[in-house]
């Protein structure tokens, strides 16, 4: 579809700078002579393999069956959480949090203000439900928006960055909760809350997959592993700068 077009090629080159970013983080936390073995071949092998399942399974209309509980988009949100998980906290996990400046972890939230954006696009286009923007019921603008000032003084105000970074994280986690609910009580499943049109199929569709695919799992990770890191440096580590 013509109106498609746009928000289409917005949400790839979104999901690809998004990566692009953690892959350059990673090669800045181990640069050549850093002593330590990079992950970054690994993470990009998974991230790209990751890329072309959604892509296929969108592709195929896997994702746009709204038949199932749950909802088959909400596969792509949670599929990667435990994996997520499991880095944080193990030992290699631990290492690269060492070596990740904390203030790189708030900063890469301010990509969310790009993402409400579009979303918002996506609605005037009338590709989807009011409510799935700032104009209705998601916030989460506030979280891309306060990453900006909240990553400044986390690095500058070493006193209680600790508690910022708490507070904000938490903040985040709330309200990336809150939209992903309100998307899934949006969509034409049995759990469908908003009946208002259109439903949110969208999100089912080959390139808009990467939302719940790539953005909302990169957006709970960066979470994830900021608080991770808070509990690290607490009892003793120390980023790298």
């Amino acid at each position: 579809m013509d109106n498609q077009r746009i928000p289409a090629i917005l949400m790839s080159l979104l999901s690809f700078l998004c990566l692009a970013l953690i892959f350059w983080g990673l090669r800045k936390a181990y640069p050549n002579r850093s002593g330590g073995r990079s992950p970054l071949l690994l993470v990009s092998l998974l991230g790209i393999a990751w890329v072309l399942a959604l892509s296929l399974l969108a592709l195929k209309g896997f994702f746009s069956d709204f038949t199932h509980l749950p909802p088959r988009p909400g596969l792509a949100i949670l599929f990667p959480l435990p994996f997520i998980l499991f880095i944080a906290f193990s030992k290699k996990g631990t290492e690269l949090l060492k070596r990740i400046p904390p203030h790189w972890l708030i900063y890469i939230q301010s990509f969310r203000i790009l993402v409400e954006l579009l979303l918002w696009l996506c609605y005037t286009k009338k590709l989807l439900p009011v409510q799935m923007t700032f104009e209705g019921r998601n916030a989460d603008i506030l979280t891309g928006i306060l990453a900006i000032p909240a990553g400044y003084f986390y690095w500058a105000k070493k006193s209680w960055s600790g508690k910022l970074a708490l507070a904000f994280n938490v903040l985040g986690l709330l309200l990336l909760l809150n939209i992903v609910v309100v998307a899934a009580l949006s969509m034409p499943s049995p759990l469908r809350h908003f009946t208002n049109e259109p439903a949110n199929t969208l999100v089912g569709e080959f390139p808009f997959i990467f939302l719940p695919g790539i953005l909302v799992p990169i957006a709970y990770s960066m979470h994830i592993f900021s608080l991770r890191q808070l509990r690290i440096l607490s009892v003793g580590g120390k980023a790298r700068i």
